[in-house]
C-alpha cells in the first residue's frame, strides 16, 4: 500500500489558528475580499492586516488572489500580487519589497510525505526576496528561497533555492538563462 488516508491526521496547531477562525477568514475572503472593486487595494490590505498578515505600504493585491492563512504572510512595501495568484500559506511566505508575483502564479509552502503510509502533511517557508519578479504562472515549491533581483520566467517551476547574483531563470526546473 502506498498511502492509507484513514491513518492521516492533521498535526495540532498546523493551521496556526482555531478552525472557527480559519472559517471566518474564508468567509471574509469570499464575501469582502474577492468581490471588492479592483482599485480598493487599501481595503484588501486592511482585511489581511486584520487577520494578522504583515503588509507593507503601497502593496497592490488583486481581488482574485487567494490567501490560505493570512497570519502566515508577510509582504514588503510596494510589492505587487497579481490576478489569480495563490499564496498557499500552510507555512510562512515572505515576499520582499518591490517584488512582483504575476498572475496565476502558485506559491506553495506545503505538501504530503508520499513515503509515509499516513501521507503526513508538512510545510516549509518560502522567501521571495526584494525586487524579484515572478512572471505569469510560476510555481514555487516548499522551502524555496529566491534571492534579491532574480527574475523567474513565465510558466517556470522553482523547487530549489536560487541564491545567485541577479539573473533570469526559466524552465522546469528553472535554470539560469541570462543576466538581469
Amino acid at each position: 500500500m502506498y498511502q492509507d488516508l484513514s491513518r492521516f491526521s492533521m498535526p495540532a496547531d498546523f493551521r496556526g489558528k482555531p478552525g472557527w477562525y480559519v472559517q471566518l477568514w474564508w468567509v471574509v475572503q469570499a464575501l469582502l475580499f474577492h468581490p471588492s472593486p479592483q482599485i480598493m487595494y487599501g481595503w484588501r490590505r486592511l482585511l489581511l492586516r486584520a487577520f494578522g498578515a504583515q503588509i507593507g505600504k503601497g502593496v497592490i493585491i488583486r481581488p482574485s488572489a487567494q490567501i490560505t492563512y493570512p497570519w502566515k504572510l508577510a509582504i514588503g512595501d510596494y510589492a505587487w500580487i497579481g490576478d489569480e495568484v495563490v499564496l498557499y500559506t500552510l507555512g510562512n511566505i515572505t515576499i520582499g519589497k518591490n517584488a512582483v508575483v504575476s498572475q496565476r502564479s502558485y506559491i506553495c509552502t506545503g505538501s504530503h510525505d508520499f513515503k509515509k503510509e499516513a501521507f503526513d502533511i508538512f510545510s516549509k517557508p518560502i522567501i521571495i526576496d526584494d525586487e524579484c519578479w515572478l512572471a505569469t504562472d510560476v510555481f514555487v515549491g516548499p522551502g524555496v528561497k529566491i534571492s534579491k533581483g532574480i527574475v523567474i520566467g513565465a510558466r517556470s517551476s522553482v523547487y530549489k533555492n536560487i541564491e545567485a547574483t541577479p539573473g533570469i531563470y526559466t524552465g522546469n526546473p528553472a535554470t539560469r538563462v541570462g543576466d538581469r
